[in-house]
């Protein structure tokens, strides 16, 4: 099939390379079948009838308002995993931030005045006040153990570090990619109790809403590094404001600017640069693009956050794609059939081409979504 996307952003060439030749992209397409967009915001977009699938070169998708193409029947596709390694890297770098006092060291250093040997003797009377600590022997607890936080324990056990972590919805495949030194704790509770760092990996959801609060931030150790590279909503901020005039935290690094917060001397915040780097806007972008493409000519899903994965070789030159309500008798016998929440998805592969009256007839079934003839090319 020929096919019509839109870019919402700058999306890396390497991407757009793993669409099909004959697709037409860019930033000016009308009615497109599809779009892939990284952070714009789409909540206040007239979004076309036309399209069909929506592709998020990231993991998050509070940008893309899920639920209105869900009730349209639109898949959203996000890349997750495909950015793992580079907020690792971040995190590793986090911690070193906050053991090894580097954020008041840099600023010590912009304060100094005076020749060399000025400078010299400042720096020896002033740095006994920035000693640190070294990261082997010491806990990591990790909270939300999928790509990127188990990426981000393997890494701690590798620099010597012990960790404990909690994630009461691991999936099977996640399961089997964690170390297995990582211990296994039972709640949010035990984690802070015991680790001297604490890395969030959690999307930002109504029960992960201020997951780190005022209660949890009085179970930590005296001294603790919290550490927030997935979503600012779920750290309580005057809580953890709190916590840094107490000394219950030592230091509060994150990707994630703000007001309260921006004047405490142990508060780090970088740019939102969990993402960015060259190596993981490409990853992004060619995974989701794959995903796109593979849904606009099979109809096959993976990686989509409101409907569920699905794929099934052609077994024929005809093919047929339903998006429906997952409500009683709506599932077809026979037919491959996944669903996800309120949601399903049948793909069926049949004999001979389907006629315009039978697909205008399942299209009218209630709680039919979106049917999708599509014909081998």
């Amino acid at each position: 099939m020929s096919a019509k996307v839109l870019t919402l952003n700058a999306i890396s060439k390497k991407g757009l390379a793993r669409l099909p030749e004959g697709y037409s992209v860019g930033n000016d397409v009308a009615e497109p079948d599809g779009i892939l967009v990284r952070s714009q915001n789409m909540h206040e977009m007239a979004i076309p009838a036309s399209v069909l699938a929506i592709g998020r070169a990231g993991a998050g998708t509070n940008n893309i308002p899920v639920k209105q193409m869900s009730e349209r029947g639109v898949v959203v596709f996000n890349a997750p995993g495909a950015n793992a390694n580079a907020v690792k890297e971040l995190v590793i770098a986090g911690m070193l931030l906050g053991t090894r006092n580097l954020i008041p060291a840099l600023r010590f250093v912009d304060g100094l005045e005076g020749d060399d040997e000025s400078l010299h003797k400042q720096v020896e009377a002033g740095n006994k006040h920035l000693v640190g600590n070294e990261l082997p022997g010491r806990t990591l607890g990790v909270i939300g153990l999928g790509a990127i936080g188990s990426l981000v324990a393997d890494a701690a056990i590798r620099l010597g570090m012990n960790v404990i972590g909690f994630d009461p919805e691991i999936t099977v495949e996640a399961a089997w990619r964690l170390p297995a030194q990582v211990k296994k704790a039972g709640s949010v509770e035990e984690v802070v109790k015991h680790a001297d760092f604490i890395s969030l990996h959690v999307p930002f959801l109504p029960a992960t809403k201020d997951l780190i609060n005022a209660e949890r931030i009085k179970l930590m150790k005296k001294g603790t590094v919290l550490l927030n590279f997935a979503r600012d909503g779920i750290v309580n901020e005057p809580a953890v404001l709190d916590g840094l005039n107490e000394g219950k935290l030592h230091a509060y690094i994150c990707d994630f600017p703000s007001n309260l917060l921006r004047q405490h001397p142990n508060f780090v915040a970088l740019p939102h640069l969990g993402a960015s780097t060259e190596e993981a806007e490409e990853n992004c972008a060619m995974m989701v693009a794959e995903q796109l493409a593979d849904y606009l000519e099979n109809g096959n899903i993976l990686n989509s956050v409101n409907f569920p994965n699905i794929g099934m070789p052609r077994e024929s030159q005809w093919r047929l794609a339903i998006a429906n309500a997952n409500v009683p008798n709506m599932n077809i016998h026979n037919m491959l059939n996944k669903s996800k929440g309120d949601l399903a998805f049948t793909l069926v592969d049949v004999d001979s081409t389907v006629s315009d009256a039978a697909l205008k007839s399942l299209a009218g079934i209630e709680g039919v979504l979106r049917v999708r003839y599509l014909p081998a090319v």
